[in-house]
């Protein structure tokens, strides 16, 4: 048998080590990337356009289309202060005609992307409120509107495929629904497990619904998992291979991974932070390789690598970061941080197009640092 890289568990098993149903040398169709923002059709109701939207709306006129970029509609209360920001991103400006509410204003057809930024899937006013303030990229006003619809272009979502577990030795519970021809194989959760066999991380839960021998071995079978829970994205299989050899002990293995890796690299060391380890005692100096901090993942890795050692976590943002500055995270704060080769964080780290949530700059993440008793020092 091929040494096994997932076990399959009792989905809700307080002791997974007494309640695996299986190990498995592979798997197929696990991984699950989420789809790019569909392009979808919208119409901003009962518009005063301003600025850089009233100009794309001439440009439409005269070429049939228009590019606007990033719109955020500012979601107001009835006494116009905002409540929310929603975005809408690689906006087109297809046309516009009379308002049927107002013919004094217009409403405006665009094709555009939700950003994935945005705190729910559908902005929507509350009672009374004069509708949105439109935002351009860097927040300047491009005038408002009554109200937006999503025009539906009636396409179904894709199916995923099922996750195929594949040459798995059954044991336990699983064996004895096998063995008495059941139907009904249970509750799963698949676990990925690094060389020694110890969990990695755990990967899917879901439902067995179909078995078959397989062709791995003798006495060994594959089977169909339904996943019901989300996916693990493709970023964290590169991840899980470095881990292989359970957590890292050389530093900055995450730099080997791509931008979405190091936000996966993030949730790993959170699963394998060690709560009951004592922190280190405060006024402490942690030194922090910045050569790789291209990004704001970048810059968490290196930090949970400056505090805690190779696979440390301290934080993955900005709420985060402060939950761990009060300790039971490796140190709490005041203390000393010496961040070498910062210069790569300050060309990197720098302002991008705004949406609902961007990312902190190099001097934003300065700032909170120095706000909560932080010393830095940039080498």
């Amino acid at each position: 048998m091929e040494p096994p890289k997932y076990a399959l568990a009792a989905y809700g098993a307080e002791d997974e080590a007494d309640e695996i149903w299986a190990l498995c040398a592979d798997a197929e169709n696990l991984f699950g990337d989420p789809p790019p923002p569909a392009r979808g059709t919208y119409e901003l109701i009962g518009c005063t356009p301003e600025g850089e939207l009233s100009e794309a709306l001439t440009r439409a006129r005269a070429d049939g289309s228009a590019p606007l970029g990033t719109l955020t509609l500012e979601i107001l209360d009835k006494e116009g202060a905002q409540v929310e920001e929603w975005s809408l991103e690689d906006v087109r400006v297809l046309g516009d005609r009379p308002c049927a509410r107002d013919l004094s204003l217009r409403d405006i057809t665009i094709e555009a992307s939700e950003s994935p930024d945005n705190p729910y899937d559908y902005p929507q006013c509350p009672p009374l409120s004069p509708g949105y303030r439109l935002l351009g990229a860097q927040n300047e006003p491009w005038g408002g509107c009554r109200d937006l619809a999503h025009i539906l272009d009636g396409q179904p979502d894709l199916a995923e495929p099922s996750v195929r577990v594949l040459g798995c030795a059954p044991r336990g519970a699983l064996q004895a629904a096998l063995d008495a021809g059941e139907e009904d194989l249970g509750h799963t959760r698949l676990i990925r497990l690094d060389d020694s066999g110890r969990t990695v991380q755990s990967a899917v839960e879901g439902e067995l619904v179909a078995w078959i021998p397989s062709a791995r071995g003798r006495g060994l079978v594959d089977l169909t998992l339904e996943p019901w829970s989300e996916r693990p994205p493709t970023a964290a299989e590169e991840v899980w291979e470095l881990w292989d050899g359970g957590r890292p002990t050389e530093p900055g293995l995450w730099a080997r991974c791509g931008a979405e890796g190091r936000r996966h690299w993030l949730s790993m060391a959170l699963d394998h932070h060690e709560p009951d380890r004592p922190d280190a005692e405060a006024g402490g100096t942690f030194h922090l390789d910045g050569r790789s901090v291209i990004d704001l993942p970048g810059f968490f890795c290196a930090l949970g690598e400056a505090v805690n050692g190779p696979g440390g976590y301290f934080g993955w943002g900005p709420d985060a970061l402060e939950d761990c500055l009060r300790g039971r995270w490796g140190t709490r704060w005041p203390f000393t941080l010496v961040w070498h080769d910062a210069e790569v964080a300050r060309t990197c780290l720098g302002l991008v197009p705004r949406t609902g949530q961007r990312p902190w700059t190099f001097e934003e993440l300065l700032e909170f640092f120095g706000e909560k008793g932080i010393a830095v020092r940039l080498e």
